[in-house]
């Protein structure tokens, strides 16, 4: 961390309710617009974003308020995510069939 940068000093569970992401967090990644449909396609939507506002948030200091960057990258995702949800449930109700 920094001395200089008063967002060091903060303890951990202070980012969570300060600046964007815990707008981010209620309001848009909760939008079920752009989101995945399926309910895997949900969890899968949520860990991925949460796995990529950690990686925003401490690989690149240069950008700490990662999390409408993360959902944007998710929401470009959720096609994607719900195509494989479905595909994989195709293939477990023709095996179960067989």
């Amino acid at each position: 961390g920094s001395d200089s940068n008063p967002m060091f000093a903060m303890p951990w569970y202070w980012h969570m309710v300060v600046g964007g992401f815990a707008f981010g967090l209620i309001f848009m990644a909760t939008d079920p617009v752009s989101a995945s449909m399926t309910n895997a396609g949900k969890w899968a939507f949520g860990i991925l974003i949460g796995v990529m506002v950690v990686l925003i948030r401490v690989v690149n200091p240069a950008f700490p308020e990662g999390m409408m960057l993360a959902i944007l990258f998710a929401n470009l995702c959720a096609p994607l995510i719900d195509h494989f949800v479905v595909q994989a449930n195709i293939k477990r109700r023709l095996a179960r069939n067989v």
